[in-house]
């Protein structure tokens, strides 16, 4: 009887922090305590593990056992460390070699059948256990490709508990441990192809012994899945135009305008004409969403941008992030890099639509519990979409609407100036007639064209940006626009006119500025001039320039 160590990982956030696995058989009154501010979930693994020894038959040893989770001080929750329990409970009773499982990190939840569950948060999990130094990572079947996304790393898929013993035990690979299970995982990162909507990446082969591998890449090649295209949408020139530019810019975007004139059909195509995640982003992306629980099963890795639309009785927990116990990322974290989409924004609170606020300034959210406070990354393309008024009747001059205008303008005012003031683009829509619908379709062009003039704009603000920390014109900070970014005197005259007189704000100014830039991104041009600068004065301030 010995003192036996592994190794685990605490989420905290999108952030994992590493734990070290500590297990006591020794004298003493005969049961399982777990020391190091435990919560509910982890606290119930001294039952869990308990059956599944029993349930994999191995004798339970009838003695004291301690197991302490260090550092002692940070809060652990969930069952991702009941395979680290039982695997260092086994190796201070003696049934492994203590030096075999030193080394390895180990993740999973326990069936009380001993199989090994799937957990949540796997890849930053990983990520964190490979900046620690860990060489070898065992992870339940179920998230191997996921954690096969983590380069320098050996993954180690493991079904149930006791053929999981049985390779610690020797080098041979027991079933539910397939031979040449460091395939799993690969050595460095590779490049990222390029993806469609819905289309992912998986991190492992055939190797993995489930179907996991078939049926994710079954999903992503048979096409099942109806993507939107922008040459559904007729009719609304101005708002396909409106889209481009903030494709282009990373820029927000509010739709004003009567219900079946399009602003949903538009917001849910953005996605379709942004590029596809670069390789460090989509890891990125895909821990959020691991860490949340929203990972898709077939999905091991999010390449295209993700696309989140809360409903309009959603709280303030649920979009910027929250919880009662583990804090978990709102729809603000789970948009990140992609769009977040508020249909009938003046329906939702209007605490929800100001805690935006902060988030569309810094690109992340901070959460602050009695615990401690979590950041998550949120740095997103917001879309509003709003009626003109709270009937959202069609106002003819025989008929017009019925509410007041005063109830108009309490209607819109829940999205507040501030709000809105950080919104680059603002567009109306209009009711199309018939002859409007059939002229506008010669000039109707699919996603796949208007994504390619998307990239070429990104790739030249990529290329100007190649030194800076900056991916997209709406990343600029306002020192870098009005020093080496700023455009020339006669470029911005019109701009200095309206910030005179009030109109503009100094933040519109440096909106205006970053949609000047994607104007002259899109046209090709090496910095903005006059028709930029007023084209994007027009957009700010909802008129056609």
């Amino acid at each position: 009887m010995a003192v036996a160590r592994t190794r685990c990982v605490a989420l905290v956030g999108v952030t994992g922090r590493l734990v070290e696995v500590e297990a006591d058989v020794g004298s003493g009154v005969a049961g399982l305590h777990l020391i190091g501010m435990l919560d509910t979930a982890l606290s119930e693994a001294r039952d869990r593990v308990r059956s599944a020894l029993v349930n994999s038959r191995y004798a339970w040893p009838d003695t004291r056992i301690t197991v302490s989770l260090f550092p002692a001080s940070l809060p652990k929750r969930g069952s991702l460390f009941d395979v680290a329990i039982a695997v260092a409970l086994l190796a201070a009773a003696g049934f492994v070699p203590a030096a075999r499982v030193a080394e390895p990190f180990f993740l999973g939840e326990l069936g009380l059948d001993g199989s090994v569950r799937p957990v949540r948060g796997v890849l930053p999990a990983v990520l964190a256990a490979v900046a620690a130094g860990a060489r070898t990572v065992v992870v339940p079947a179920r998230n191997a490709a996921e954690a096969g996304l983590v380069p320098g790393v050996t993954v180690i898929p493991a079904t149930t508990l006791g053929a999981l013993v049985s390779w610690l035990r020797s080098d041979e690979s027991p079933e539910g441990v397939p031979e040449g299970a460091g395939g799993l995982g690969h050595r460095g990162a590779r490049p990222l192809p390029p993806g469609r909507p819905g289309e992912v990446v998986h991190g492992t082969g055939d190797g993995l012994g489930n179907d996991l591998g078939d049926s994710a890449g079954d999903s992503a090649g048979d096409g099942a899945e109806v993507v939107p295209d922008l040459g559904d949408v007729a009719g609304q020139p101005l708002a396909r135009r409106a889209l481009e530019v903030c494709a282009a810019g990373g820029h927000n975007l509010w739709m004003l305008g009567p219900p079946g004139t399009g602003k949903t059909m538009l917001a849910e195509r953005l996605p379709t004409l942004l590029p596809a995640l670069e390789w460090d982003q989509a890891l990125e992306v895909t821990a959020i969403h691991s860490v949340a629980g929203v990972l898709p099963k077939d999905r091991p890795l999010l390449v295209r941008p993700p696309f989140v639309a809360p409903h309009h009785t959603a709280t303030v927990a649920s979009v910027v992030g929250g919880g009662g116990g583990m804090i978990r990322p709102g729809a603000v974290s789970l948009a990140h890099r992609g769009v977040l989409f508020l249909d009938e924004a003046p329906e939702f609170s209007t605490t929800v639509l100001d805690a935006l606020r902060q988030p569309l300034e810094s690109g992340r959210v901070t959460v602050s519990r009695a615990l401690g406070a979590v950041t998550f990354p949120a740095r997103f393309a917001l879309v509003l979409a709003a009626n003109r008024c709270p009937c959202a009747r069609p106002s003819t001059p025989d008929d017009p609407c019925a509410c007041a205008p005063a109830a108009r303008r309490r209607y819109l005012a829940r999205l507040s100036g501030p709000l809105l003031d950080r919104v680059d683009v603002k567009v109306g829509l209009f009711r199309s007639t018939r002859r409007e619908l059939l002229a506008d379709r010669r000039f109707i062009e699919p996603s796949r064209v208007v994504a390619e003039r998307v990239l070429l704009a990104r790739e030249r603000a990529a290329k100007r940006f190649a030194n800076t920390p900056w991916r997209c014109n709406a990343e600029m900070p306002a020192r870098a626009l009005h020093t080496e970014y700023r455009p020339p005197p006669a470029a911005m005259s019109p701009l200095l006119r309206h910030l005179d007189s009030g109109l503009l704000s100094a933040r519109g100014l440096d909106r205006i500025l970053k949609l000047a830039w994607t104007l002259a991104d899109l046209a090709g041009k090496d910095r903005p001039e006059l028709h930029e600068t007023n084209s994007a004065l027009g957009l700010w301030l909802g008129e056609e320039r």
